[in-house]
């Protein structure tokens, strides 16, 4: 598969993919925090940061979208459907604890809150395990997994000295 979306010959979502999962983490941690007793700014922070998750989460989106439409229609098709699907159901979950700590002028988080992310981050973790299904299956299309190949230049270069 030959994504539309590349820098330097790497498609842009498996990248992206990477940043909001990262802070709805952080989020999570945060808001952990403020429920357990710690200082009142961390649940703002946590808000804060599943804001910029969900920016993230759209840009990922888009860029997924836009990789969907090259995907042979097989069994790695279904698998990229369902690693966007579950990965929107992440960014869901977590848009809805936003929307209601945005009422609160604190916008300090909650126990119920704080189960919903963490529900939130599970579903996540089965968008990773589908995320990494998805690379093996486009790996071995391309007849290059576990290949060094892509390393043969900078190596190359590295070894020998230039004139």
């Amino acid at each position: 598969m030959q994504s539309r979306l590349r820098v330097q010959g790497h498609p842009i979502q498996p990248m992206l993919v990477t940043f909001p999962l990262g802070l709805f983490v952080s989020a999570a941690v945060f808001d952990l925090t403020d429920v357990v007793g710690g200082p009142a700014f961390l649940g703002e922070v946590g808000y804060w940061t599943g804001v910029a998750a969900l920016v993230a989460a759209a840009l990922t989106t888009v860029a997924g979208m836009v990789d969907l439409w090259d995907v042979p229609s097989d069994h790695t098709r279904r698998t990229a459907i369902a690693f966007n699907l579950v990965n929107a159901a992440m960014a869901g979950m977590f848009l809805l604890t936003s929307l209601i700590r945005a009422q609160s002028p604190q916008r300090g988080a909650s126990a119920a809150i704080l189960i919903t992310e963490l529900v939130a981050l599970a579903v996540g973790g089965v968008g990773v395990h589908l995320g990494a299904r998805l690379m093996r299956q486009f790996d071995t299309a391309r007849g290059e997994a576990g290949s060094l190949d892509a390393f043969a230049g900078s190596t190359a270069e590295i070894i020998r000295p230039r004139p």
